[in-house]
């Protein structure tokens, strides 16, 4: 079992570089790692969780990733899938999935046009909604044209989706 507070407060810290990715991103990038179309082997993925700068790293923190990613897959592969996003909280107890669904997306630029065939699929595509609906531009405005005075009903909704559709993409590579 990973401890994932001593990995959130190591992957926090000065000691990893800028654009390393924080465990709610990471989360979501090893889920979309795992859910993605064809295997990608750790030799890619985990430097891309560094923003491409692994040396230095500890050991201990390589070895809890590869745990995390072993832990999302043994959930995705039992009958019901088990899918337990970390999304952070905010202080007024709503759930913040973005930095998730970027962690998701970024893994599913690795390979993006296996992807296409659930995509662009009629009968699938809608699976990736609820992660989709969590990306904004720098504005802070949604890629979906979400109208802003309805985003954090919609936002809400779409997280508690996340993991049902996670299950379904899963499902769908593996059919």
């Amino acid at each position: 079992m990973v401890d994932l507070d001593k990995l959130d407060d190591y992957l926090s810290s000065d000691a990893t570089p800028d654009d390393c990715m924080c465990i709610s991103d990471l989360d979501g990038f090893i889920h979309g790692i795992v859910c993605s179309p064809v295997t990608i082997q750790p030799e890619e993925w985990v430097p891309a969780a560094f923003g491409g700068h692994v040396e230095g790293t500890p050991d201990w923190v390589i070895e809890a990733i590869i745990m995390l990613y072993s832990e999302v897959a043994m959930g995705l592969d039992e009958d019901p899938p088990e899918v337990e996003p970390i999304f952070w909280e905010a202080k007024e107890g709503h759930v913040i999935a973005m930095d998730w669904c970027e962690g998701f997306m970024k893994a599913v630029s690795l390979r993006p046009k296996e992807w296409l065939r659930l995509t662009e699929s009629g009968s699938d595509g809608h699976l990736v909604t609820p992660i989709l609906v969590h990306l904004m531009d720098e504005q802070g405005n949604s890629v979906l044209g979400i109208q802003q005075e309805k985003l954090d009903a919609v936002l809400d909704d779409a997280a508690r989706q996340i993991p049902n559709a996670v299950a379904g993409i899963f499902q769908f590579w593996r059919r």
